[in-house]
């Protein structure tokens, strides 16, 4: 039976189309979505050749972190090598620079936390090429495996490097310093530093202060000084961040000894301790409850040229009456007020800290001692202290309070809502007397009355 041409075709025409293969729809796929310059550079990827920077060297299209992200976003799904590849070249690109954004960015897609062998890969490939690989190639790897926090990648792409004639730099090893710190590997660290110094590259203020740090959260506070007397030592003056590392280590161990070591290094070098190095010191073994330690230092720094703030009291005495040592505050107070800081001032700041601690009835012995030898309270003090005996229902101690203050010419700092609660209570309980008394300073204050009270007085 013969079939006509024309039934062919028509046949024909009714098969459906061979589907693409699986890379060719994934490249259609991005091709939709995503900019003309990313899919230039796609193109010239998937011929998949050895040497591919050279051909990427030929594509004119413009270079972003848009163009760069789309196509590791391709890459990513069969070709993560070729990605690392091609975000090597562009960070060398003479129109681009990675943020630390994009670094971020690379790292996530391409999966580096979970799978960093593919680094290793890369260079690998490099190597079979016999590719000319610098060492701004290898720092883009190193900033990688620091992305991806792979301490064991970073050294192995820092021993590499000589591998390819490469001698890494003082850059290159803080970055892999760092990665083994953030994993406690200190000893690690410290072998690098050792090696860097025994082929004459310099560390510096970065290299000293990661594994500096690294000791002082690790509780080796010892050791953390012994490197900074290295480091001077080697021509590299600590800074105030180093300092700053130290005390923060200082105060979240609590040691004495290596505080006052720490403060004898300090005062033989320009970078001297000032006021704020004494309190934080003070405060961190406060929080610790080591008021005894604390007050060390108080005395150290009385000693020094420095002298103490008003935070600095607030800080120890705060510590001290937490603690139930009301006495050792007086002695605080006894022996330091009146040098540089005022009784009166020293005086407040006890009875805010008793009053904070919940030791009301202290607090108000305290206030009343006060003004029994002629102290002035401060606003917040009279008119903490005064709101709380009217709390407590006793409002003519609370207005015989308000008077003793007036005395001493006080009582326009006390503050408005005060005075309208006591005079509330006051017309409440029918002390009357005493309630014209407040009212009358209240009006040359401007302080708002409420109408009720002011035609009770009348009354």
């Amino acid at each position: 039976m013969q079939i006509s041409i024309s039934f062919i075709r028509h046949s024909s025409s009714l098969i459906a189309p061979r589907a693409p293969d699986f890379p060719l729809k994934r490249f259609l796929f991005f091709s939709k979505y995503s900019s003309i310059p990313a899919q230039d550079f796609l193109a010239h990827l998937q011929k998949d050749q050895s040497h591919i920077e050279k051909t990427l060297d030929t594509v004119k299209s413009d270079l972003d972190s848009r163009c760069i992200a789309q196509v590791l976003e391709h890459c990513a799904i069969e070709k993560p090598k070729l990605g690392i590849r091609f975000f090597v070249w562009a960070a060398l690109h003479p129109t681009h620079r990675h943020s630390s954004y994009m670094y971020s960015k690379a790292c996530k897609l391409l999966n580096l936390e979970k799978n960093p062998r593919i680094i290793a890969d890369v260079v690998n490939e490099y190597r079979a090429e016999g590719f000319a690989v610098s060492i701004k190639m290898f720092k883009v790897l190193l900033n990688l495996c620091r992305e991806a926090q792979d301490a064991e990648m970073g050294l192995w792409v820092l021993r590499t490097m000589k591998e390819f004639r490469c001698m890494p730099d003082t850059v290159s090893y803080n970055v892999v310093i760092r990665l083994l710190v953030a994993k406690v590997r200190l000893d690690e660290s410290m072998g690098l530093l050792k090696e860097m110094r025994s082929i004459d590259v310099y560390p510096d203020m970065v290299t000293y202060g990661s594994i500096i740090k690294g000791f002082c959260d690790a509780g080796n506070l010892l050791a953390a000084l012994g490197l900074v007397s290295v480091m001077k030592g080697h021509g590299c003056v600590p800074n105030s961040v180093i300092y700053s590392t130290i005390l923060d280590g200082i105060c979240m161990h609590g040691r004495l000894d290596v505080a006052l070591r720490f403060l004898d290094g300090m005062e033989k070098e320009e970078c001297k301790p000032n006021v704020v190095t004494y309190t934080t010191m003070i405060k961190g073994f406060v929080d610790k409850g080591m008021t005894n330690e604390a007050l060390t230092i108080l005395d150290r720094l009385y000693d020094s040229e420095v002298r103490p703030n008003r935070v600095t009291f607030v800080t120890v005495i705060d510590g001290l009456v937490k603690e139930g040592q009301v006495e050792e505050a007086l002695k605080v107070i006894d022996k330091f007020g009146g040098d540089g800081v005022r009784f009166d001032e020293l005086y407040n700041v006890l009875v805010l800290s008793l009053l904070r601690a919940g030791k009301h009835k202290e607090s108000e012995e305290m206030f009343r001692t006060m003004l029994t030898r002629e102290l002035k309270p401060s606003g917040l003090t009279a008119s903490s202290i005064i709101k709380r005996v009217v709390l407590d229902g006793r409002v003519l101690d609370g207005y015989f309070l308000f008077q003793e203050v007036e005395k001493l010419g006080n009582a326009v700092s006390i503050d408005p809502d005060v005075f309208s609660k006591l005079l509330t209570c006051l017309c409440q309980e029918n002390h009357l007397t005493e309630a014209g008394r407040v009212l009358d300073i209240m009006v040359k204050r401007g302080i708002h009355v409420d109408p009720e009270h002011l035609e009770k007085l009348r009354s």
